[in-house]
């Protein structure tokens, strides 16, 4: 299948629409999560309806010192890559046709909860963001638009900004694909060393140790719940793998851990590699409520987010990972 390059917002709005139109907003250099996203949003379109794919590098969402200059660029790769996985057409204006007038002078604001974390450590970022996706949302008209999970920060603002002011579009986060070795896949790994990568890959390895002394609780718990508070429950929690004593073992099951335990699982992880060469420099290790992305507090139900960014030599990268905690369910 071969995508139609777009250059023009009247372009786009003279091709004629039959079914719903699905809209994948990247900003080039596309890679397997983005042929991720663009094949589920084939799915949602159907046969009938339309994939268009927005490739825009905006200059609103970098700031003093960031990477606008050195951002890969590579369209022609990625007109190939959006045909090859479902996409009928790539949008690609320039910055006179999204910014005619020049920097807009009228911006969207991402509030108090776009000032933390990666809005903290990059003011001004998720203001450029949503003011590009509101554009680019009104130059697409699409039906449903589609984000990866991976930027966990800007999709919830995205259904924020979507939610708060009315915007007449479904937005659709898509999971995270990985590196066979766990790494996030990002446009930006492609400027780690091989040294660099193998640092970087305890974000990832972090984010597995919080998850997985989640999955250990929160088995200990259930298994504390299923028997009486006697003698036999002290026994079930040993045979099911705690080597101290089943009283230390009761303890664990129904007073510790929760998220002040994840959140120390991931960190030993990144300390260690502070200390390899290269050496992890942590920008944050985050647990917070994706509905504001504040900090969970210990006694938290519910849906949560494990975020965490560092540096790597000269490139920064994010990731992050879902999880359950309470009577909702177990880690995803």
């Amino acid at each position: 299948m071969t995508a139609t390059l777009l250059r023009t917002a009247a372009d786009l709005h003279a091709r004629a629409r039959t079914g719903r139109r699905a809209v994948v907003m990247t900003m080039g250099a596309l890679h397997e999560g983005h042929a991720t996203l663009i094949r589920t949003a084939r799915k949602i379109a159907g046969p009938d309806g339309e994939v268009v794919v927005t490739v825009f590098v905006n200059p609103l969402q970098f700031g003093a010192g960031e990477d606008l200059d050195r951002y890969p660029r590579t369209l022609d790769a990625d007109v190939e890559l959006a045909g090859r996985s479902g996409g009928d057409a790539v949008f690609a204006p320039s910055v006179d046709e999204v910014y005619p007038g020049g920097e807009p002078q009228v911006r969207i604001s991402a509030g108090p909860m776009g000032e933390r974390l990666e809005g903290a450590a990059r003011p001004g970022h998720f203001d450029g963001m949503l003011t590009v996706v509101a554009k680019l949302l009104h130059l697409t008209r699409p039906d449903v638009a589609l984000y990866g999970q991976k930027d966990a920060q800007q999709l919830a603002l995205i259904r924020r900004m979507v939610r708060d002011l009315n915007f007449g579009v479904e937005i659709v986060g898509v999971p995270t694909v990985r590196e066979e070795d766990g790494l996030a896949l990002s446009s930006r790994n492609r400027y780690l060393s091989p040294a660099e990568r193998r640092t970087a890959l305890a974000l990832s390895q972090a984010l597995f140790a919080g998850r997985d002394r989640h999955a250990a609780q929160e088995a200990l718990r259930a298994r504390a719940r299923e028997v009486p508070a006697t003698r036999a429950r002290a026994e079930a929690l040993s045979a099911i793998g705690e080597s101290r004593a089943a009283a230390d073992a009761h303890a664990v099951a129904t007073t510790a851990g929760g998220p002040a335990a994840v959140r120390a699982a991931a960190r030993l992880v990144l300390d260690e590699a502070a200390r390899l060469d290269p050496p992890l420099r942590l920008d944050y290790l985050a647990l917070v409520d994706p509905a504001d992305f504040t900090e969970i507090g210990d006694d938290f139900t519910g849906e949560a987010v494990l975020a965490v960014a560092a540096r790597v030599g000269t490139t920064r990268l994010i990731d992050n990972l879902p999880l359950t905690f309470g009577t909702l369910g177990d880690a995803s």
